[in-house]
């Protein structure tokens, strides 16, 4: 009788055992899977950032360059005044 409870128990401990390794494993891949698609969120943000980053400074140039034109402009005609 001892030994069958003892076996019991064993046995219980063993599927309980098993039971939560399975069940942190699950919720270990589970995260890593949201971890990840997070992470592919962020970097096609940034990349997106990025993209306007370049874009605003090719602007800021042109600006630059029309400013310029403009200045030149207003010269020529007080010049010619």
């Amino acid at each position: 009788m001892c030994q069958e409870k003892m076996s019991n128990e064993i046995l219980i401990a063993a599927l309980s055992l098993i039971g939560t390794a399975f069940g942190s494993l699950t919720g270990i891949f589970t995260a890593n899977k949201l971890l990840s698609y997070r992470i592919e969120k962020l970097e096609k943000s940034v990349e997106k950032l990025s993209e306007i980053y370049v874009r605003m400074s090719l602007l800021e140039k042109e600006q630059s360059v029309l400013n310029h034109r403009i200045l030149d402009l207003e010269k020529l005609n007080v010049k010619r005044s």
